[in-house]
């Protein structure tokens, strides 16, 4: 069964709302091309992600890693600060 399990995504971002419980809003920045003008811009999405002990905070650059859904927006968890 060990061949069955898929590579769960991680991405970098930094941390923009800690106002829930166990939960931080994690904002990730990507650059991307203008189709047409074939310039890059900055595109962002924010994540909720689980924070068990409250430990990450607004400014902090984080690491999450996707895992099962936790709640109706959760499906991340913070692995690390970087």
């Amino acid at each position: 069964m060990e061949g069955n399990q898929t590579k769960k995504r991680k991405l970098v971002g930094v941390v923009v709302s800690d106002k829930m419980k166990k939960t931080v809003v994690v904002k990730i920045d990507r650059m991307k091309m203008h189709p047409k003008y074939l310039k890059y811009y900055r595109v962002s999405r924010k994540f909720k992600a689980h924070d068990e002990k409250g430990e990450y905070h607004v400014g902090d650059k984080v690491l999450i890693e996707e895992c099962r859904p936790l709640s109706k927006q959760k499906r991340w968890i913070v692995m690390a600060k970087i």
